[in-house]
C-alpha cells in the first residue's frame, strides 16, 4: 500500500499539471469574441465569434486521435512519461498561438495557423484526462477514492479559473484597442512558464504501483486499443454517455456563457467574464465536497440528481438569467453550477474504475474525448446558433434538458464503484 505522502506528492503533481494544461486549453474560449475580431474579422459580429466558436469545435474534433495515441502509450510507456509528453506539446502550441499574427497582418494565414494550433492542442489534450484521472486513480485508497479522485477535477477547474480572471482582469483594465491589439497575447504567453512548472512537476513523479505490478510480471498490454474495443466496449459507450452531459454542462457554463452574457443579453465584457469567475469559484469549492458525499453515499446517486437537477432547474435558471440584472445573472449561472458539481466531484473516481489497470489509460481516453468531440466541443458552437436561429435566449436550457434526461440511461446502466477495489481484469 502506498504511504499517505507518496500519494499526496502523486496527486498533487497531477493536480498541478492538470491545472496548467486545461489552463492552456481554456483561454481560447474566454477570448473568443475577441480572436474572433481578430482572425476572422466580418461585418456580422456573430458571424465572426461562430467563426471563432468553429476553431474551437475543430479542436475537439481531433481529441479522439489523441486519445488513441496517448491513451495507448500510457498503457504501455506508463502513466507519468505520457503525461510528460502531453504537457510539453500543449504549452507549446499554446505559447505559439500567442505569437501569431492577426488577419490585418497576415491575412489568410493568420487563421489557417490558429486552427493548426488548435488541433495541435486537441491532439494533446486528447491524452491528458485519461491518463491523469488513471493517474490519480490508482493512486488513491478504495475507501476515499472519491475525494483524492476529486482533486484532480479541481485542478482542471482551476484552470478553467486562472484563464477565467486572466481575461476578466485584461478585459477590465485595458482598453478594447488594446486588448485587440496585444492583450488577447498575454494569457497564452503566460503558458510558457506555465507550462515549465507543470513538466518539472510531471517528470518528478513516479508511476503508479498498479502500473508497476504489469511491468513487473511482465503484463503490460500490447494492443491496448484492440483489446478495449473488442473486451470492454460496453464499459467505453458507458463513458461517452457519462461525459455527455459532464461535457456539455461544463463547456455552456465556462466557455459560451461569456459570449452569452456580452453579445445576447448585453452585459459588458468585463461583468461576463467576472458572472463566470463566480461560477468557476463555485465549482472549485464545490467539487472536493462532492468527491467525499461519494465516498459515503456512492457515485451514482450523485450523477442521477445532477441529471434531474439539469432537467429540473436549466429553464429557471436561463429565465433568470433573462431579466437582465446582476442578482439575476449571477442567481441563473450559479443555479447551472450547482448541478454540474456532483458530475465534476463523482466523474473521475468513476470513468477509471470501468476499465482494469492494462487498458485503463485507453478506455477511460477513447469513451472521453470521442464525448467531448461530439457534445463537449459543439456545445458552444450549437448553443450559439440556436440562440441566433430561433432569436430565443432560452434556446440553450431546452437542449441541456434533453441531454440530461437521456445521460440517465448510461448513468443508471454504470456499476457502483464506491469503496471497492479496482478491476484488474
Amino acid at each position: 500500500m502506498t504511504d499517505r505522502a507518496t500519494m499526496r506528492r502523486a496527486v498533487t503533481a497531477a493536480m498541478i499539471g492538470n491545472a496548467t494544461e486545461w489552463y492552456d486549453y481554456a483561454i481560447y474560449g474566454y477570448l473568443a469574441v475577441t480572436l474572433g475580431g481578430v482572425f476572422f474579422p466580418s461585418d456580422d459580429p456573430t458571424v465572426s465569434l461562430l467563426a471563432s466558436f468553429s476553431a474551437f469545435a475543430l479542436a475537439f474534433l481531433i481529441r479522439p486521435l489523441g486519445a488513441f495515441f496517448f491513451g495507448p502509450l500510457s498503457d504501455k510507456i506508463g502513466r507519468q512519461r505520457s503525461l510528460s509528453i502531453t504537457i510539453l506539446v500543449m504549452a507549446g502550441a499554446t505559447f505559439a498561438i500567442g505569437l501569431l499574427p492577426g488577419y490585418a497582418t497576415a491575412g489568410v494565414f493568420a487563421p489557417i495557423a490558429l486552427v493548426v494550433l488548435r488541433l495541435v492542442q486537441g491532439f494533446a489534450v486528447g491524452g491528458e484526462y485519461g491518463g491523469a484521472s488513471t493517474f490519480a486513480v490508482e493512486y488513491a485508497p478504495d475507501k476515499r477514492r472519491g475525494m483524492w479522485a476529486s482533486w484532480l477535477e479541481f485542478g482542471a477547474i482551476a484552470g478553467f479559473l486562472l484563464a477565467s480572471g486572466l481575461v476578466a482582469l485584461l478585459t477590465v483594465y485595458l482598453p478594447h484597442d488594446a486588448m485587440v491589439t496585444w492583450g488577447w497575447r498575454v494569457p497564452f504567453l503566460i503558458a510558457g512558464p506555465l507550462g515549465s512548472i507543470g513538466l518539472y512537476l510531471r517528470m518528478k513523479l513516479v508511476d503508479t504501483p498498479s502500473f508497476r505490478a504489469l511491468e513487473d510480471n511482465e503484463e503490460v498490454a500490447r494492443a491496448p486499443v484492440r483489446d478495449t474495443l473488442t473486451n470492454h466496449w460496453r464499459h467505453v459507450l458507458i463513458c461517452i454517455g457519462i461525459v455527455m452531459y459532464s461535457s456539455i454542462g461544463t463547456y455552456t457554463i465556462l466557455t459560451f456563457m461569456p459570449s452569452y452574457f456580452s453579445e445576447t443579453l448585453k452585459t459588458g465584457a468585463g461583468s461576463a467574464q467576472l458572472l463566470v469567475f463566480a461560477a468557476g469559484a463555485l465549482l472549485t469549492i464545490g467539487i472536493p465536497a462532492a468527491g467525499i458525499l461519494s465516498d459515503r453515499v456512492g457515485r451514482k446517486p450523485l450523477l442521477v440528481a445532477a441529471a434531474l437537477g439539469y432537467a429540473v432547474l436549466a429553464y429557471p435558471a436561463f429565465w433568470l438569467m433573462s431579466l437582465g440584472s446582476m442578482p439575476g445573472l449571477l442567481s441563473g449561472v450559479l443555479l447551472l453550477t450547482l448541478c454540474q458539481i456532483p458530475i465534476l466531484g463523482t466523474t473521475t473516481a468513476v470513468l477509471p474504475a470501468l476499465f482494469p489497470t492494462r487498458v485503463r489509460g485507453t478506455g477511460v481516453s477513447i469513451g472521453y474525448n470521442v464525448s467531448h468531440a461530439i457534445f463537449g466541443g459543439t456545445a458552444p458552437l450549437l448553443a450559439t446558433f440556436l440562440v441566433d436561429r430561433t432569436g430565443s435566449s432560452f434556446a440553450p436550457a431546452f437542449y441541456l434538458i434533453a441531454v440530461s434526461l437521456v445521460a440517465l440511461i448510461p448513468v443508471l446502466m454504470s456499476p457502483e464503484t464506491a469503496g471497492r477495489p479496482l478491476r484488474e481484469e
